[in-house]
């Protein structure tokens, strides 16, 4: 790719992205409306990373952090990212649940919030767990932060010489936490995969891959300094972090750091603050069109430049009511951890977006292949595979995960899809998740968007049940519209007129909420189980 958001298309490190904006411009916002400077921004980033180098932080070693979403824990990752390796992890995980994470990452500093925040005390109790890893404690004002080691004892308490000073070593001021410079090659972020399956893998991103793949999303949504996003995607997640937080900044525009997705807030919001676009997963989108009614003339007039959304499938019928109530574009994206996020787009107007394509790819090649490792024929499905400069080396000391994933240089997603003559992407479902039904191969997206068609269908999810002769065989789960008054019977005979009878689900079962995960996806794997669900021999 040549060119980028003001000239970043050589962007190699984390520095070079927040060196872009004005000093005065903004950078990131509270929902509040507190302001920090790109300038500001720069300055307490590398402040922070000091005092973290000050505790030890070398290269390479990981810091994780437990705060709740906001404009502290973006800060907060970007000065981790420029001293260590940030390591954000979702702050419900209960203390079994953060001892698992920051062993299996060898954490080397915790940063959480005072006493009294809601995860101080599962993080301290993590922390009191482990033999080496040191706890730091985030204070103050987002503009202006306080990262204070917190003493197991009064032996610890003292202060080392490095912290006496106030702020370890100086260091270049033109690149975000001082120090030694980074290398493209050093690892700025680490993340697991979900672990649905199995052990969670450790997934490792360095700078080129970070700096990169935000250059690559700002270039396909032609963000510049005057875009702002509304990020309500968890900071814990690759989604947030790339196409909520570091894209815009990367374009030197600007990014409001809410505490979370909240559809009761979520209009009000953009009145207030004004965004020229928002990200997010399919069911946060389906919770903001449940609640538009009465904000509908507000929607149009904060003339949203478009709306984000990936992370998983969306429904047709979801983004044709999203352009409808915002009067904007509706962009699928595809992305995974894996790959520093985005991998496809469907492109900006006035070049064509496809409904049901998750778009082209953005910076990266791909190839759909057969279970030998060789490209299919145009239209064809087979696995989506990917490589390109946001895609990791590997995954971290996990030689049998990478013999999977990696093929010939290509990345192998587990998603099953399809290329069209103009090269937009179709996907098709999840290999892992597809249900084989005595032999039949069902993906479960295309029954969800059946069931989403019927109006009284507000979400859907269709999952597989365990069946003694078939193998498997087809359930949904679904939420409907208040006042809906649909049976199981009438859906499913609604079903069968777009359906193939093997793909109608033999059971619909009526939830008040369907489960999801930490970052807002359908949980499908393992619903059978969860719901207690399972068909008889004679069935």
């Amino acid at each position: 790719m040549t060119g980028g958001p003001a000239g970043l298309a050589s962007a190699a490190v984390l520095a070079d992205l927040l060196a872009v904006g004005d000093d005065d411009a903004p950078a990131i916002l509270t929902a509040e409306g507190a302001v920090l400077s790109h300038g500001r921004l720069r300055a307490e980033t590398a402040r922070l990373a000091d005092r973290l180098r000050a505790l030890g932080v070398g290269h390479g070693d990981r810091v994780a952090i437990v705060l709740e979403n906001g404009p502290e824990m973006a800060v907060a990752f970007l000065a981790a990212a420029a001293a260590g390796a940030a390591a954000p992890l979702n702050p419900l995980y209960r203390t079994e649940e953060l001892q698992f994470y920051m062993d299996d990452l060898g954490v080397k500093v915790l940063i959480a919030g005072p006493e009294g925040s809601a995860s101080a005390a599962s993080a301290r109790q993590a922390v009191s767990g482990s033999e080496s890893a040191i706890l730091a404690v985030l204070t103050g004002p987002f503009d202006r932060l306080e990262l204070e080691r917190e003493a197991r004892d009064a032996a610890s308490a003292a202060p080392s010489p490095a912290e006496s000073g106030g702020g370890g070593k100086a260091g270049d001021p033109g690149e975000p936490g001082g120090g030694q410079a980074r290398s493209p090659d050093d690892v700025a972020l680490v993340l697991h995969t979900s672990g649905t399956t199995s052990r969670p893998k450790i997934v490792p991103i360095r700078h080129r891959n970070l700096a990169r793949s935000a250059v690559n999303i700002a270039e396909s949504l032609a963000l510049t300094a005057g875009d702002r996003s509304l990020n309500v995607m968890p900071l814990f997640h690759i989604h947030g972090l790339l196409a909520g937080l570091l894209a815009p900044l990367s374009a030197g525009g600007s990014v409001v750091c809410t505490q979370g997705f909240d559809a009761f807030r979520f209009f009000s919001w953009l009145e207030a603050l004004r965004p020229t676009y928002y990200t997010a997963v399919p069911t946060m989108h389906q919770m903001v069109l449940s609640r538009s009614s009465r904000h509908r003339s507000a929607a149009r007039a904060c003339r949203l430049r478009f709306v984000r959304s990936s992370s998983a499938s969306l429904p047709a019928s979801v983004l044709d009511e999203l352009k409808e109530l915002f009067g904007s574009p509706v962009i699928e994206a595809y992305g995974m951890t894996e790959a520093t996020h985005q991998m496809c787009a469907n492109p900006l107007p006035p070049t064509v977006s496809k409904a049901r394509s998750v778009g082209v790819p953005t910076g990266v090649e791909l190839a759909v292949l057969d279970d030998r490792g060789q490209p299919v024929p145009t239209g064809q499905r087979g696995e989506v595979a990917v490589r390109g400069p946001t895609i990791i080396d590997g995954y971290e000391n996990n030689p049998e995960a990478d013999r999977a994933a990696f093929t010939s240089g290509w990345f192998r997603t587990g998603d099953e899809g399809c290329v069209d003559a103009d090269g937009y992407l179709f996907l098709t479902g999840r290999l892992k998740e597809q249900i084989n039904r005595g032999g039949e191969k069902i993906s479960p997206l295309e029954v969800d968007e059946a069931l989403l068609s019927h109006k009284e269908v507000a979400e859907a999810v269709t999952f597989s049940v365990p069946h003694p002769k078939l193998g498997e065989e087809v359930a949904a789960a679904v939420v409907t519209v208040e006042g809906a008054s649909v049976t199981e019977r009438e859906l499913r005979r609604y079903l069968s007129e777009s359906l193939a009878a093997f793909k109608v689900p033999r059971r619909v079962l009526f939830l008040d909420e369907l489960p999801k995960g930490p970052t807002g996806k359908l949980q499908r794997i393992g619903l059978a189980e969860r719901l207690s669900l399972a068909f008889e021999v004679n069935s």
